[in-house]
């Protein structure tokens, strides 16, 4: 009896994926809070504050005066004395009670960072020193940005001015920074110490830039070098280097260069300039 021959049938099924649309919801971008901190019944913030030394000091150690100082109160119309004592509440002498205890005060690197409990402290520093904001300053996150944009903004100033500077201007305010070596330098040295003279003080830079003097000062600290002029050794009196003939004599407390820029924009003074131009070029 012949067995019946089974046959496999292959089953396809066809899988359907469902998509489901989910709704687009749009997020607002969320600004960023400064932290809230508790207030006083005066409206102080409880809080921790650092204090530095400005102009990038960092000495080991810097103590900074405590007493002897004094506020104007506008509503009082008068100074008052401040002092700062660790066992009194205030830091107005004409407030305080009982012994006054003097308390130093010390910047360790260049920094100071006072505890949330010395309200006394923080108010002083903060509020009412005399010393504020010019020998040290509060640290803001805000603030410290905002200062950090004014010094990238300076550096770039200076940087385009130095790179579109003509090489005589470039060349008096290198002799600034390190005196007659820069008339051994190349054009390109020149302009390479250039840029990194105003990237390494911008604020400097761009004040010789606008000094209308210097290049007149360069002028002549070139004349004297190649010896056309001749600076007494006293640097009190200029004159010619050929025959001695006296040019001008030096203002007292005055810096010979800068006297002598100076006498250059007088009629006399003039003629001499150009007389001096021919013989350099």
């Amino acid at each position: 009896m012949a067995k019946k021959k089974e046959t496999k049938k292959e089953i396809v099924t066809e899988k359907v994926t469902q998509v489901v649309e989910q709704p687009i919801v749009e997020t607002t971008k969320q600004e960023r809070k400064e932290p809230s901190y508790k207030k006083a019944e005066d409206g102080w913030e409880i809080k921790d504050r650092t204090y530095f030394l400005k102009n990038k000091q960092k000495p080991l150690s810097y103590k900074i005066k405590t007493a002897n100082i004094y506020w104007f109160d506008e509503n009082k119309g008068f100074e008052r004395e401040l002092k700062y004592c660790e066992n009194q509440k205030t830091c107005f002498v004409d407030e305080m009670q009982g012994d006054q205890r003097l308390e130093h005060v010390i910047f360790r690197g260049g920094n100071l960072l006072v505890p949330k409990e010395k309200v006394v402290l923080q108010k002083l520093l903060s509020l009412y020193h005399p010393h504020k904001n010019k020998l040290f300053q509060e640290y803001t996150p805000i603030q410290n940005a905002a200062s950090q944009m004014e010094i990238l903004e300076m550096e770039v100033e200076a940087l385009m001015t130095a790179k579109n500077l003509d090489i005589d201007m470039a060349e008096a305010i290198m002799r600034v920074e390190i005196g007659s070596k820069v008339s051994e330098m190349s054009s390109k040295e020149l302009k390479r110490d250039l840029l990194l003279y105003a990237k390494r003080n911008p604020s400097l830079f761009l004040e010789l830039v606008k000094d209308e003097n210097i290049v007149l000062r360069n002028f002549g600290i070139r004349a004297t070098e190649m010896g056309v002029l001749k600076l007494s050794p006293d640097q009190r009196t200029f004159s010619w280097g050929s025959n001695d003939r006296k040019l001008m004599n030096v203002p007292f407390d005055e810096h010979p260069y800068s006297a002598l820029a100076a006498w250059f924009k007088t009629d006399e003074g003039m003629e001499i300039y150009s007389n001096i131009e021919k013989r350099l070029n």
